[in-house]
């Protein structure tokens, strides 16, 4: 467990507001998907904002890049893509950051170097050896950061960018969030090694298994293994997670017990940041409430704002189709 006495109250404050704000922001997402507002698929991040909170705020976005799957919401509001932009393109709307026609898995911004949740599982994996490749050529002294679920990491494209990442020294982290379930089965029935940062050993990088709970102890790991990366050391991480709500929306997550999920609500990484700031003394229940109501305040205003954005016109849906270059 991290301790929290050793940070900067303002630090710990904007871990605790970002995690706040991506939680209240899933919750209005799921609100707007019952209300049929949004359509298609939606894979939401409760439960899991300690690993992009605290991974995210361990890098330099000026160089370093982001690469994840479907469930993207919360590393695309890490990143600083304005919450509006992110709801309306939940909605299809033109004001949206991928301008309405990637919907809730392929959010990007390119300025923030956010390149995009991707929606084919395991996809964006041999894509971030492609940008690690990159930084690597044009000398920019930049890591890449690629997440992907317990699930992908079966596919054959893992594998084939580990062994690439070790030959070429990419500077690249691979990220597994580890949530327990590909879709909706235990990660005990599916694979006979539950322990993923093993797996590094056959490839020669490093291996490390991490609490993805507590935000500080993401962080810290992050922290000390960008360092690392920079110099050309691929690592693999198996960060141990859990999502409180069904593999989708559509998903009523009926393979699990209540018992399981309240578990691991005891080990809640919002609950566990406040409670931490409480001992030391750096946050007042007053002032979680007012963290907490602010992010209910964004959340809304990003609904209201994807309401009132406009649907894309028939002549945008078809640019950026084609390179016409």
């Amino acid at each position: 467990m991290a301790d929290a006495s050793k940070y900067k109250r303002s630090f710990l404050v904007k871990l605790l507001e970002s995690m706040v704000n991506i939680r209240r922001f899933e919750e209005s997402a799921a609100q707007m998907y019952g209300l049929r507002k949004i359509g298609g698929f939606c894979h939401l991040y409760n439960g899991q904002e300690a690993v992009a909170v605290g991974s995210i705020a361990a890098c330099d976005l000026s160089k370093d890049y982001i690469l994840t799957s479907y469930r993207d919401h919360g590393h695309a509001l890490g990143c600083g893509i304005d919450p509006k932009s992110v709801m309306a393109e939940l909605f299809g709307k033109e004001s949206g950051c991928s301008r309405g026609k990637g919907g809730s898995m392929h959010l990007f911004d390119v300025e923030g170097h956010m390149l995009g949740g991707n929606g084919i599982v395991g996809s964006q994996i041999p894509v971030a050896s492609g940008v690690a490749f990159a930084s690597k050529y044009r000398g920019e002294d930049g890591v890449t950061l690629c997440y992907f679920g317990d699930g992908a990491i079966h596919q054959g494209s893992f594998h084939e960018t580990m062994n690439l990442a070790a030959l070429w020294k990419l500077p690249l982290i691979m990220i597994i969030e580890n949530n327990q379930y590909g879709m909706g089965s235990s990660v005990q029935r599916v694979s006979s090694v539950s322990h993923f940062d093993v797996k590094a050993q056959a490839y020669g990088i490093p291996g490390e298994a991490v609490d993805g709970m507590c935000v500080l102890t993401v962080y810290e790991a992050l922290k000390r293994i960008i360092k690392e990366a920079r110099k050309g050391k691929p690592y693999l991480l198996d960060i141990k997670t859990y999502r409180y709500r069904g593999h989708s929306m559509s998903d009523p997550g009926k393979y699990r017990t209540k018992e399981d999920v309240e578990k691991y609500k005891k080990q809640d990484p919002i609950l566990m940041l406040k409670g931490d700031m409480q001992g030391s003394k750096m946050l007042t229940e007053e002032q979680f409430k007012e963290i907490d109501d602010a992010a209910k305040r964004q959340a809304k205003e990003a609904v209201n704002f994807a309401e009132e954005s406009a649907e894309p016109s028939l002549e945008a849906r078809y640019k950026d189709v084609y390179n016409e270059e």
